[in-house]
């Protein structure tokens, strides 16, 4: 009997605690959708979270477009703020780095790195105003790495205050002073490029319209189509007579169009020192060479004997003693007006071909001819020609300093002939050499 008994009761207590359990279990599910409601009742009341955001974060409002549009216009004007602050943070950057250039230059100064003085504070007028950097406009940001624009001045201009404030002394708007000779002086002391000016060169009076092309190529132009100010000859007669007369003159006869060597010049091969347009361009495939550069060309002679044959040649040189520009303008022909120091104005591997008569020889110092002669290889484009013509040098120079800088440059000969320069029947220990180099093509 109580055995029997204990089993009941145990079953008894069994059922009574699944009855609680089951009890307990439907409360919390009961708790749990009470308090879900509560919350959602809460939530879209419109009421924000009493949450501890930190200090920089945004607040966050759900269901609630007002305030979280608040929050955004908030955000956007503190970020508005930060490029404020982030553009004169560059400003000051710009400023501190400005006085850190003045300071070095001021300490080269003192150390008589800078022996004229000419620091960007002693400018004033004109020059302080070409020479200075001028602030973009405000939100134009070019990827050019500043918001300034620098003036091109060549950096030996500094070295010259005198002649450079001569020359940059002029009235605004009005005719420029005739300064053509202290300009080149400029350029020849490595001031170039030279500084933009704001006047107008004095025009020639009674200007006459240049003659028709290709009759302008072979023609004198009219004596008023440039002002002379600048030169001993003051008509182009002066120039043409001055090829017979005694004297040192720079191109001497080369203003003769119609006698003498610029009629005849280049048309034949003497198998020699004379190289022939034609057997030259016959190295290259028919139509290969199309524009080229002539170095120190005189009065265009050569480029107008390329651009009978299609080829169009610009020239360099300078006026030296005569309108040498202003003639190869007139001939129909393009001048550029550097000096033979100057970094070509071409971009690399552009030129067909290079040509230079008597301008390239030993009277420039070895190392300026070497940095030249990089320069030449550096414009042509490979395969492209360069014609050294009549380079003059002593016999103890040709093969101890020209011959090995040829081959370090690197170009290959298609044609080289040397010969003695011949003085009056006496031959003396000076050399012409004239070449046909080809910049290889790898």
């Amino acid at each position: 009997m109580g055995g029997a008994e204990d089993h009941e009761h145990h079953l008894y207590s069994r059922r009574s605690n699944q009855q609680r359990c089951r009890k307990r279990t439907k409360l919390k599910i009961l708790l749990l959708v009470i308090s879900t409601n509560l919350l959602s009742v809460y939530l879209f009341s419109g009421a924000t979270l009493d949450v501890q955001w930190p200090e920089h974060a945004p607040r966050i409002h759900l269901w609630d477009s007002d305030a979280l549009r608040r929050d955004l216009n908030s955000t956007r004007a503190k970020l508005a703020d930060a490029h404020v602050a982030l553009a004169e943070l560059r400003l000051r950057c710009s400023a501190a780095s400005s006085l850190l250039d003045t300071l070095l230059s001021e300490l080269g100064r003192l150390h008589g790195d800078d022996p004229d003085g000419l620091g960007d504070g002693e400018l004033s007028g004109e020059l302080k105003l070409v020479a200075s950097p001028h602030k973009l406009p405000l939100g134009f940001t070019p990827n050019i790495g500043s918001d300034e624009l620098y003036p091109v001045l060549g950096a030996a201009c500094r070295r010259h205050q005198a002649d450079l404030l001569a020359y940059m002394s002029y009235e605004v708007g009005r005719e420029c002073p005739s300064d053509e000779i202290s300009a080149q002086r400029l350029m020849l002391k490595g001031c170039e490029p030279l500084p933009r000016r704001r006047c107008r060169p004095r025009s020639p009076t009674n200007y006459v319209e240049p003659t028709p092309f290709p009759e302008s190529m072979w023609t004198i132009p009219p004596d008023t189509s440039i002002t002379w100010d600048a030169y001993s000859c003051k008509n182009y007669s002066c120039l043409v007579n001055r090829g017979r007369a005694k004297g040192s003159y720079d191109c001497k006869d080369c203003f003769d169009l119609l006698r003498g060597r610029e009629k005849v010049r280049w048309l034949s091969d003497n198998g020699g020192l004379d190289f022939g347009i034609d057997d030259v361009l016959r190295t290259r495939r028919p139509g290969a060479v199309r524009i080229g550069l002539d170095i120190g060309g005189g009065t265009g002679t050569f480029a107008a004997r390329m651009r009978e044959r299609n080829v169009t040649v610009v020239t360099s040189t300078m006026n030296f003693d005569g309108p040498f520009n202003s003639f190869i303008a007139s001939r129909g022909l393009v001048p550029l007006h550097v000096s033979v120091a100057h970094r070509l104005p071409f971009a690399d591997h552009t030129l067909d071909v290079v040509h230079s008569m008597h301008v390239l020889s030993n009277w420039i110092p070895d190392v300026m001819l070497e940095f030249a002669l990089y320069d030449i290889y550096r414009v042509l484009r490979p395969g492209g020609l360069f014609w050294l013509d009549h380079f003059f040098c002593l016999g103890s120079q040709l093969n101890a300093t020209y011959v090995p800088m040829f081959d370090r440059i690197g170009f290959k000969k298609l044609r080289w002939a040397a010969g003695r320069k011949l003085d009056r029947g006496i031959r003396k220990d000076e050399w012409y050499v004239s070449a046909l180099l080809e910049k290889p093509v790898t």
